[in-house]
């Protein structure tokens, strides 16, 4: 059953994924659409992709370092009706040894919005990927360079935009206080995929852009749900996307070039 067809679970439930994340979610349906699966979710936190695909029959494991993400984590999987399939473990990527995992390993990884906060990307993905089975897949989103550099810019923040097209951190006063964060191009990604021993598929862009508009700008959500898909595997808008996402997969050949 595709997600699109899973029906609301209250509050914490929805329908349809938020558009953002649309590509995304299209790109893991062929996945998840039969299991079950058993599936690990890298800083899941909330439970955004866990909740759902408990939904699918799933069992998730979220592995997160706040302790409030995972509280709400537990109030979405049980109002969702499948607290029994939705499992929240406290602790970091890059200690994924002490984390139960099934026999073989896990079906399906999800890295979404991790890397860019690790202290070593390449040290904490080859990591997360040994925990996959052979021919398990790895779901891996990060933040676009090119497409910070533009949002930026057109929010009226010229240096920092600069700051970013240069690979510079754009608020160097606010890293002080809180740990900076990274941003990728697509062949960094790529890179650090093929690092890990796994085989990229194609990448696509995330939040091409849902991310420029204004929440009240009043744009039909059906329509630009339609737009994000079609346009984030299409270069050069998938170029200039809020994100970037690929699915790989451990020990076998993947669908795509993996090209930039």
């Amino acid at each position: 059953m595709p997600l699109s067809e899973i029906p609301p679970a209250g509050p914490a439930g929805a329908a349809e994924p938020p558009v953002r994340s649309a590509a995304v979610w299209a790109a893991l349906d062929p996945l998840v659409g039969d299991g079950p699966l058993q599936v690990l979710d890298v800083g899941g936190g909330a439970g955004v992709f866990a909740v759902p695909l408990a939904q699918l029959g799933h069992t998730v494991t979220v592995v997160d370092t706040s302790a409030d993400a995972l509280a709400t984590l537990r109030r979405r999987a049980d109002l969702a009706g499948v607290g029994d399939l939705v499992r929240g473990v406290q602790g970091d990527a890059d200690q994924l040894g002490a984390v139960p995992a099934p026999g073989g390993g896990f079906d399906l990884v999800l890295v979404h919005s991790v890397l860019e906060v690790v202290d070593e990307p390449a040290v904490t993905l080859a990591g997360i990927a040994a925990v996959l089975r052979p021919g398990g897949h790895l779901s891996v989103t990060v933040a676009n360079r090119a497409g910070a550099v533009l949002a930026r810019a057109l929010g009226g923040h010229p240096v920092e935009a600069h700051a970013l097209l240069g690979d510079r951190d754009p608020a160097p006063a606010r890293s002080r206080t809180r740990p900076g964060r990274r941003r990728f191009g697509p062949d960094e990604l790529l890179a650090l995929v093929a690092g890990a021993g796994l085989t990229a598929g194609d990448w696509r862009g995330v939040s091409v852009v849902a991310d420029l508009l204004d929440t009240g700008s009043g744009a039909d959500p059906a329509a630009l749900r339609r737009l994000e898909l079609d346009l984030a595997g299409v270069s050069p808008y998938r170029d200039v996307a809020g994100g970037l996402h690929v699915i790989a997969v451990r020990g076998a050949a993947a669908t795509g070039t993996g090209q930039p």
